[in-house]
Parts: structure tokens; sequence; C-alpha cells
């Protein structure tokens, strides 16, 4: 098994420049992960693991077991294993736009569909992929991902990229990845991962007040409203750039206004943090069109999605029943459903 891994690996790093060699490379990936999976009991039972890391799994499991029992989140094989992979990140994303553009450039996949990003599973073959994008033109961005889900298909374990976040976060990531299992919309990156982040926010907020961890509930208030002004904000930015890109200049002035829209961006972001209206640490956002456009798949439909569970009441099983639909139904209809033509979000 790991000799075959190992040869698929090679291979890999030979024709990467080749369509089927990236796939090639991602079940290398895939591969590699599953060989490096232990059960989390005999994680638990074997005292040359850190002690941290197997209080930490300790308390995956319970996260685990809330996510189904109280989340209805799947019940199956997943984050019943762990895996260190001797690494900080087990894949790296890379975003592209064109050049004046906000559109995302989109890569196809057997079983994934089209998606706005294409990952690796090694920094150098994803920083090589940029360069070449680059040299085509588009604005890039390279991201490390501390996990991912294979929604399904296989049992996604446990992996030591996350293992030391605070508890919180790791339970998010628990419920984030989990519900991708739950729906999931072909060819549309958007809605799938403001579905599985607008189920992260509330399994927290659920897990938190299961485990009497509820802080200041005006604090949390305060958050929310943080988070969706970041979204409101990249949902203006992304609409004043495109107008930008669209109007009828040379080249060069259009690069000149895309830097002084930028420039201007990032000042009312700042202002926005000093304030206290706008989340810090997303300062990255507004370097180009990619990383602004990560941004946008992850938080532009979340608010559409917590106007969609309000309306059932909080109703988990009923929410995820009106999701399977959306997913199922022509995307017209999904931004139909989860935008809001007074913010222009979700598109």
């Amino acid at each position: 098994m790991v000799r075959r891994i190992l040869r698929l690996v090679v291979l890999s790093g030979l024709c990467l420049a080749q369509a089927g060699c990236y796939l090639l490379q991602a079940a290398a990936g895939q591969w590699s992960v599953s060989a490096h999976k232990r059960p989390i009991p005999e994680v638990l039972g074997d005292p040359r693991v850190p002690a941290d890391v197997r209080a930490a799994l300790a308390k995956v499991r319970e996260m685990r077991r809330f996510a189904v029992t109280d989340l209805r989140l799947p019940d199956n094989a997943s984050y019943t294993a762990y895996a260190d992979l001797g690494r900080r990140f087990v894949v790296w994303n890379v975003f592209a736009t064109p050049e004046f553009s906000v559109q995302p450039v989109t890569w196809c996949f057997p079983v994934a569909g089209c998606v706005a990003y294409r990952g690796y599973f090694h920094e150098a073959s994803a920083r090589r992929f940029a360069l070449d994008l680059e040299s085509q033109g588009h604005d890039v961005l390279v991201g490390g991902v501390a996990a991912y889900s294979t929604l399904g298909h296989f049992s996604d374990p446990v992996l030591n990229t996350v293992i030391r976040w605070d508890d919180a976060e790791l339970a998010g990531l628990v419920f984030h990845e989990l519900a991708h299992q739950v729906a999931y919309a072909r060819d549309d990156s958007a809605f799938n991962e403001a579905f599985a982040t607008a189920v992260e926010r509330e399994g927290v907020r659920r897990w938190k007040s299961a485990a009497g961890l509820v802080t200041d509930p005006a604090d949390a208030e305060r958050l929310g409203a943080r988070r969706r002004a970041l979204a409101s904000f990249a949902t203006r930015a992304r609409n004043r750039l495109a107008g930008v890109y669209a109007r009828p200049l040379p080249a060069a002035e259009r690069r000149a206004a895309k830097r002084d829209a930028f420039a201007a961006l990032r000042d009312e972001y700042a202002a926005g943090v000093s304030a206290g209206t706008l989340p810090a640490g997303y300062e990255r956002v507004f370097d180009n069109n990619a990383s602004l456009l990560a941004i946008a798949t992850y938080e532009d439909c979340v608010p559409g999605f917590e106007r969609l569970l309000a309306a059932v009441d909080g109703d988990l099983t009923a929410f995820y029943a009106r999701v399977r639909a959306l997913a199922a139904a022509p995307r017209a209809a999904r931004r139909a459903a989860l935008g809001d033509p007074a913010s222009g979000s979700c598109r």
C-alpha cells in the first residue's frame, strides 16, 4: 500500500502540468492521508502521543457526539480516527480571477463538479500552478487549508493540522466539515461553503450553550454583527471593482484605477476595524481580486442561510431538508432564495 502511494506521488510530480496528472496527485494525496489514520481509541491509549493531543481527541469525540445528537449531522466513521501528516496544512488551495474581473476561474472534476479553487497536497505544486496563472495575467491567491471534506466518500480523520486549535474552533471545524455531507450543490462553491459556515456558527453557539460556555450574549451579537458587516462590505467591494473594470479605459489606466480602488478598500477596512464595526484579521482579503473571491466563497451567502434557519424557528431537520431541496434546484432558484436584493449579496 505505502509503496503504491509513493509511486503515485512520484508519477504525479513528473506530469503535474497535465490535467489528468492533477487528479493523480489528488488521489495520491488522499491515499496518503488515509494511510496515516489511526482509530482515536488507539491513539488515546498510546502514551507516546503528547498528552495535549490525546486530551484534544477526547474532546473531539464529545464534539462529534454533539454533532450527531444535537445538530443532526451524519453519524458515520468521519472524525473517529486521527492522522498526523507531519505538516502545517493538508492542502494548499489556489484561487484565481482574470485581472479585470471579480468572477472566479473555475475548474471541473468528477464527483465535485466545478469549483472556484484548485487544491494541491504539496505547497510547491500549488505555487508553481499559481505562477503559471499569474503569467497568464490572472490575480491569484494561494492559501493553506487545515482540513477539508471528502463529502462522505471517505472517512475523514481529525488531522494534526487542527488538533491544537482552541475548543470552539475545533468544534466548529467538525461541524463545518460534517455539514458538507448533508447537502452539496454541484458547480456552486459559494453555496456549499456558506451553508457549512452557517451550520458551523450555529453549531458552535449551541455547543457553547450546552457546555455552559456562553459568554456575554452582547459580545456574541457584536461578533455576529461584525461578520455580517464584513460580508456586506466584501459584496460592496466587488460591486465597486466590477464598475471599475467595466469602464472603457486602456489597460494601463484600468490598472491604475484598480490599484486606487484596492488602496481605498484597505483604508476603509482598517477604519472599520478601528471603529469596531468590522472583524480584524482579514487584511489580505483586499490584496487583489482572488483574495476578495476567497472570502466571498465562504461568507457571501451565509446571511441567506441564517434567514432560512430562522424561518423554520431553528429546526435543523427542517433546515437541512430545505437546503437539500435548494442544492437540487437550478442555481437561479438558489440565489433567489438566499440572495438579498438590498445588499446584492449571494448573487
